[in-house]
């Protein structure tokens, strides 16, 4: 489901093929467009899952070192002739070296992602899944292969794709990417979609909910990401969640449903417990005007609750209007004097001797003398 951004994004991409790097919050989408550019133009999907302390030898290039020992092994009496009758140890090295070409050639090459996209027959595309997991050593490696469309081995040479394949590099914020990497590609900024193209996007999916307690489940969803929860729904998690209802055979939706399944939208500890106290408000909005609504808590709800208020951070909107109390009474001569620190006329007169017993002194005497002073 794009819209006219990211079509246009797409078209780009297919004509001045250039890579497209697409940014945003997990679950909107980013992975699933390069599996849909992928089957619509008809193009093998290659996939490199970055993650940190990944290195070239695991994006783009290594040697097969056991393929390497086994041609050794078998073609060790071949090497004991090239070298019988070297004079010194000196000529055998510098005979051996001269077949440095034979070990350290194609044959022996270990394709990865990136140099599988360059070397490929057919055109690909290539989706580099979550850049902004991996190292940023591993951005450089990917520059000369961005920018010209091929990549350098020393021990071989330099391969130039003969087809150039759609490069879709995914990043969900998670640290800031180079200039050099993001110069090199077209930019786009995927968010949570409207809630029109939401539901057409649960529509197209097929999940078994009806049409109008799709609807509603959008505007949970969509009520649930202003919550400010430390992982808020993303599109994947809502289509789960209609599928959820419809196995369970919905016909509405209700607030003790919701709350037995908002794991599959909540993942946090914090963040069920911040839905679980919004959803009777997003279920029915005349709830927080005091109309009621859900089911009534029984003894054990409201325990839980208790304890979930004192464990957990305040709802937003509570937070919001104690800060509004706090700053009403934050009034300049509402404290009595000697609240500031000015004497009183009650600061003359001798305070109460408090009474210390003698073992009790002793053993503050004693830890005082114990004690280091500082160097």
């Amino acid at each position: 489901m794009a819209d006219s951004r990211l079509a246009t994004t797409v078209f780009l991409l297919s004509r001045l093929d250039k890579p497209v790097l697409l940014e945003g919050p997990a679950g909107v989408g980013k992975t699933e467009l390069a599996k849909s550019l992928a089957l619509a133009t008809g193009r093998k999907l290659l996939r490199l899952q970055c993650y940190e302390g990944q290195d070239e030898t695991k994006a783009l290039y290594d040697w097969d070192y056991g393929k390497q020992m086994l041609y050794t092994q078998i073609l060790r009496e071949k090497i004991g002739q090239v070298v019988a009758d070297a004079a010194d140890l000196e000529e055998a090295v510098t005979r051996i070296s001269a077949q440095d070409s034979v070990f350290f050639s194609e044959r022996f090459l270990a394709e990865r992602p990136l140099l599988e996209a360059i070397r490929s027959e057919q055109p690909v595309v290539l989706l580099i899944d979550e850049v902004d997991r991996a190292d940023e050593a591993l951005e450089a490696v990917l520059l000369e292969m961005l920018a010209e469309q091929q990549v350098s081995i020393p021990e071989i040479g330099t391969f130039t794709a003969k087809h150039a394949p759609y490069v879709v590099l995914t990043s969900n914020n998670t640290r800031d990417l180079s200039a050099a990497l993001k110069r090199r590609c077209l930019h786009l900024f995927l968010d949570y979609p409207s809630a029109h193209r939401e539901m057409a996007i649960i529509r197209s999916k097929d999940t078994g909910l009806p049409e109008t307690v799709s609807r509603h489940l959008v505007e949970v969803v969509r009520g649930l990401r202003e919550l400010g929860l430390r992982k808020p729904p993303s599109i994947s998690e809502a289509i789960d969640w209609a599928r959820t209802l419809a196995v369970l055979g919905s016909p509405e939706l209700t607030e003790r449903q919701l709350s037995d399944t908002i794991s599959v939208v909540a993942k946090y500890d914090k963040d069920v417990d911040r839905a679980l106290r919004a959803l009777p408000k997003l279920l029915d909005p005349s709830f927080a005007a005091g109309g009621g609504g859900g089911e009534a808590e029984t003894d054990d709800d409201a325990g839980k609750s208790r304890t979930s208020s004192a464990v957990h951070d305040e709802d937003p909107d509570e937070q919001e209007s104690g800060q509004a109390v706090r700053a009403a009474r934050d009034q300049p001569g509402r404290h009595g004097r000697g609240y500031y620190g000015e004497k009183t006329p009650a600061d003359d007169r001798p305070g109460p001797v408090r009474q210390v017993s003698s073992s009790q002194g002793e053993r503050s005497f004693t830890a005082k003398l114990g004690r280091k002073r500082p160097v």
